[in-house]
């Protein structure tokens, strides 16, 4: 999924926001995963 955003594909972020927040078990803050996602990827 990480390849698939870089390479242009926007949709596949929200795929990666999913993940976290499956692994979370929902606790996680979207708005902070989605800073730090953005950050992390670049």
């Amino acid at each position: 999924m990480v390849e698939e955003y870089r390479g242009g594909k926007e949709k596949a972020f929200n795929g990666l926001v999913g993940q976290v927040m499956k692994a979370s078990r929902g606790s996680a803050n979207p708005q902070q995963v989605n800073q730090i996602l953005k950050e992390l990827l670049g």
